[in-house]
């Protein structure tokens, strides 16, 4: 930021919008995150395994991909960098493994929105509510699993643009079955597509916990744009 400028809030229908969290902010240390995200992380194991990985969230979120050394790692897992070898080949591995899990669970809770009984409306509503709250409570593994695609080797890359695409369709779907229903009314199903992920995504950006609002409430109010985005008639 220039210097002599100073950070205003924003303001979304006279309500205050956290300013996003610059690079380098305080992410919440490696207990924090494995107390309030580290559920995501149950399959990875042992739990040396686990722990690196946590930690390497962390430093990933708060540092960025690039900046964060091996080192950085371990000391945050409270291991020696020596250690971290003997689990993850290299720095990449770690980041495809948090990509991937992060994704297929991205993918699983906009499956399920999408595939369950009810109105086009009800499963859009549903599916923007589930997708905002994963990416607002798991704001440090979602920075991370939505901003450091472009660091993956190509083989790496092209397995995580997989699943995004079958995040874009399971949505799409949704779209499309409202306007065939009647319940929409958009005239670029693939553009409005983008538009709703992209809103929900950017949620991980600007999310703090020590904002005004919890979220679920972010969730029912991104929900709620949504539907007027699409038209709801």
């Amino acid at each position: 930021m220039p210097s002599g400028l100073t950070k205003r809030p924003l303001t979304f229908g006279g309500m205050v919008v956290p300013l996003p969290v610059e690079r380098g902010e305080r992410m919440g240390t490696a207990e924090e995150t494995a107390g309030g995200e580290a559920q995501a992380w149950g399959e990875v194991t042992p739990d040396a395994a686990r722990r690196l990985l946590i930690a390497a969230v962390e430093a990933f979120a708060e540092r960025g991909y690039h900046a964060t050394t091996t080192r950085d790692i371990a000391g945050r897992a409270g291991m020696s960098p020596a250690a971290l070898y003997i689990h993850y080949k290299t720095k990449e591995e770690l980041l495809h493994r948090i990509s991937r899990i992060g994704h297929q669970k991205a993918l699983e809770i906009l499956q399920t929105a999408s595939r369950r009984e009810g109105t086009a409306r009800e499963r859009l509503a549903d599916a923007v509510g589930s997708f905002v709250r994963w990416h607002a409570g798991g704001r440090t593994t979602a920075r991370v699993v939505q901003y450091e695609l472009d660091s993956l080797g190509p083989d790496a890359r092209a397995e995580i643009l997989a699943l995004r695409r079958q995040c874009d369709a399971e949505v799409q779907r949704i779209i499309e079955d409202g306007v065939a229903a009647g319940e929409f009314d958009v005239l670029d199903v693939k553009g409005t597509t983008l538009a709703v992920l992209s809103l929900c995504i950017d949620v991980a950006r600007w999310f703090n916990v020590d904002g005004p609002w919890t979220p679920d409430e972010v969730g029912a109010l991104y929900a709620d744009l949504v539907l007027r985005m699409v038209g709801e008639k």
